[in-house]
């Protein structure tokens, strides 16, 4: 029984690890920069002629280009999956590891995404035009670039607007005050 999951998590990494990948086969496809040959200078008994206008050899023979890449590295996220159930005992434990993996942590990861960028949002809604920051300033210039009208929120604006607010809280709070005397 316990070996079992060892036995479905080795079928697994046996059906699709390339254990031995081929740098000439497994690498990206090669371009028409890959099979361009460099120049070969002319033979002496040429009729080229060797004066000031000339093409120096250096030109005509670039420096060689690395032969073979190292292949690159397997960053799929089913590796890191069936690395972590080798060490699988029970089938509870596969259980775990494949809620873990595929619910849980990706559930974690777009809630703190969705908060970083709400957040974001929260602090960048009052800054978008006012403030004297870079991305003000670039803000300003995009909008002056695409002719498009820049709301004035002056600070003539913002002073009414919290005037307003501290004179309503002010009506409401006497009038709580005045109905308790």
């Amino acid at each position: 029984m316990s070996s079992a999951p060892i036995e479905i998590a080795s079928a697994i990494q046996s059906a699709s690890i390339k254990r031995h990948p081929s740098p000439h086969h497994d690498l990206n496809p090669s371009t028409a920069a890959s099979s361009k040959q460099p120049v070969e200078p002319a033979s002496p008994t040429s009729s080229v002629s060797s004066n000031a206008d000339s093409i120096p050899e250096s030109v005509l023979k670039p420096t060689p280009r690395r032969a073979n890449l190292p292949p690159l590295p397997d960053m799929r996220f089913e590796q890191s999956y069936l690395a972590s159930l080798q060490g699988a005992e029970s089938y509870w434990t596969i259980a775990w590891i494949t809620g873990r993996d595929h619910v849980i942590l990706p559930l974690v990861q777009g809630t703190l995404w969705t908060l970083v960028l709400s957040g974001w949002r929260y602090w960048n809604r009052g800054a978008q035009f006012q403030g004297a920051s870079l991305g003000s300033k670039v803000r300003r210039w995009w909008w002056n670039v695409n002719h498009w009208e820049i709301p004035e929120e002056t600070q003539e604006r913002v002073s009414e607007k919290v005037g307003e607010v501290s004179r309503s809280f002010l009506e409401f709070y006497t009038a709580q005050l005045g109905g308790h005397d």
